[in-house]
């Protein structure tokens, strides 16, 4: 695996890049030698945070945690991105889909897991979209008391969402043409 780490508002020392690599090393048995993991180290007010991007074949696979030690957050990130790639592999066999970035030892091994990893829909809504601003969807989420809203956006007249992130800010996404 290829580490590519950043850091904002902080300084990459060696031992937290020696840490990462270790930590994160733990997941070389499940990837080809090429992977790239993107790794962003950064400090916001006392909080450390770690963000870990790896791009696979058909998706990526993600996860940020934040602490107030760095190292317990390099720990708390690798034992998500664990469980998304027990998950991640149930839905590959169930699709029979090529892992891509996958070894064949990850799909060979049988782990046992806390749940049975299947995706379940267990309700389905369906609603009209009336066009907005996104800024009166975030008002309309607000309202419902939601997460994240999804609306025809007035300006581009295509669907998009907003959505709360953790530090209570809003995020929108957009199609890419």
């Amino acid at each position: 695996m290829k580490f590519i780490i950043i850091g904002k508002n902080i300084d990459v020392t060696a031992g937290l890049k020696e840490a990462v690599e270790n930590k994160l090393g733990k997941l070389e048995r499940y990837f080809t030698p090429d992977t790239e993991v993107h790794v962003t180290l950064s400090v916001q007010r006392e909080r450390q945070k770690i963000e870990v991007t790896i791009p696979v074949k058909g998706g990526i696979i993600r996860s940020e945690e934040e602490c107030n030690d760095m190292y317990v957050s390099i720990d708390l990130v690798e034992e998500i991105i664990e469980r998304q790639l027990r998950k991640y592999k149930t839905k590959l066999i169930a699709k029979h889909q090529e892992g891509g970035n996958f070894k064949q030892e990850f799909f060979d091994k049988e782990e046992p897991s806390e749940d049975d990893g299947e995706i379940k829909i267990v309700r389905t809504k369906k609603f009209g979209f009336k066009p907005m601003y996104p800024e009166d969807a975030c008002v309309q989420m607000e309202l419902l008391g939601h997460d994240f809203f999804v609306f025809r956006n007035a300006e581009t007249d295509e669907v998009n969402v907003v959505y709360r992130r953790k530090n209570g800010t809003f995020g929108l996404i957009e199609p890419e043409c």
